[in-house]
């Protein structure tokens, strides 16, 4: 086949180029510029820029090396426009209205499949190969391509992909899906790959210090918008009782202890952030959980929306084990999670996904979580 590569400078692109290309295929890769470091947003507080992990220099010359030693010609997509209005604004304005949002889903199914997916169709590609750990399966008798976890459930990123339309996941290839980090670091390792011992990033890529509010500061007294950052507030219990001040709603999350700033006799999360009252709610650890929520924009990946209750394995976060759930389809893609049991730390803004054994059922956005149950 002739298959576009998204090649991030990473190991896991590069082994997933590494396999493609002995394997036979003819391949083209592509590295996406998403990221203006110049714009001295990503600076420390002494103004000197932060190690980046998005489309830096770096990665893009790694990502060009690797397809020079497989032999394969490779590109780079200025897509700076389109990251800044797909992710970034959308991460900051769910930030700014007590969300905490997770940019890397919208990232993958809005920017860089939908770039590599169209550039690839316009070169007569059949497929869109990346890194993802996981898999797709085309199931001939119901014609629908079906999304698994990948092997490895450590690395699996099911989490980041549930967005994708079936007519991108039928050109969608993931050549890792069946592997452990520790083969694919062999590939790269037997093809004498430059990337082979590079480190991964662990954080979102455009905030490489994981310093979300600070990010936000900058990037908006960078952009002459200093009047959105937001004031201080109210911290007050659940019984509305005023505990303490607050020095702006994001710099807190749902599930967030450390760094509130209040003596008690117990621990106190926050467990919830209330936008149009400037002011954030903190409890004890008992008072975060929940035993359902809403979710929008859901997108139904192993069947059309359903029409009766559907049981599944839910994630509510990213390293948040699957628990058992009735899913309740509502109008306007719109979904009620019920749990079988109270979880905690449910946040507005991330993403939820729906499991049914390996497979992918669907997944949406946490909307609200509802009063304390």
């Amino acid at each position: 086949m002739k298959i576009a590569v998204a090649m991030s400078g990473g190991v896991d692109s590069s082994s997933a180029a590494a396999l493609l290309k002995d394997e036979g295929h003819e391949l083209v890769g592509f590295t996406m510029q998403l990221w203006n470091q110049r714009r001295h947003v990503n600076v420390d507080e002494n103004g000197d820029p932060l190690p980046s992990r998005c489309c830096s220099l770096d990665d893009v010359y790694d990502a060009r090396r690797v397809a020079e030693m497989l032999g394969f010609p490779f590109y780079v997509l200025n897509l700076e426009r389109e990251f800044e209005e797909s992710v970034i604004d959308p991460f900051i304005a769910s930030y700014l209205s007590g969300e905490t949002p997770i940019p890397c889903v919208a990232c993958n199914s809005k920017l860089k499949f939908a770039s590599l997916d169209k550039m690839a169709l316009s070169l007569g590609c059949d497929k869109v190969a990346t890194g993802h750990y996981a898999r797709v399966e085309h199931d001939e008798a119901a014609d629908r391509y079906r999304l698994f976890r990948g092997k490895n459930h450590w690395k699996d990123q099911t989490y980041f992909l549930w967005e994708l339309t079936q007519d991108q996941l039928s050109r969608a290839y993931f050549p890792l899906g069946e592997m452990l980090k520790s083969e694919v670091r062999d590939i790269a390792r037997d093809a004498n790959l430059y990337t082979a011992e590079k480190e991964e990033s662990q954080e979102i890529c455009f905030v490489p210090d994981g310093k979300y509010s600070e990010f936000i500061d900058r990037y908006l007294d960078h952009e002459g918008r200093s009047s959105e950052i937001p004031g201080a507030g109210e911290i007050v219990n659940t019984e509305g009782e005023v505990l303490s001040e607050h020095s702006g709603i994001h710099r807190y999350t749902v599930g967030q202890r450390r760094g509130i700033g209040i003596s008690h006799e117990k621990p106190l999360y926050v467990v919830k952030i209330e936008r149009q009252r400037n002011r954030i709610v903190v409890g004890e650890k008992e008072e975060l959980l929940s035993k359902e929520f809403t979710a929008r924009d859901v997108n139904w990946v192993a069947f059309d929306e359903p029409t009766e209750p559907v049981r599944a394995y839910v994630k509510a976060r990213y390293r948040h084990n699957p628990v058992p759930a009735t899913i309740h389809a509502l109008e306007g893609a719109r979904a009620r999670i019920v749990f079988d049991e109270p979880q905690p730390a449910i946040t507005p803004g991330q993403a939820t996904v729906f499991y049914d054994g390996e497979e992918v059922v669907g997944g949406g956005w946490i909307e609200r979580r509802p009063a304390h149950q």
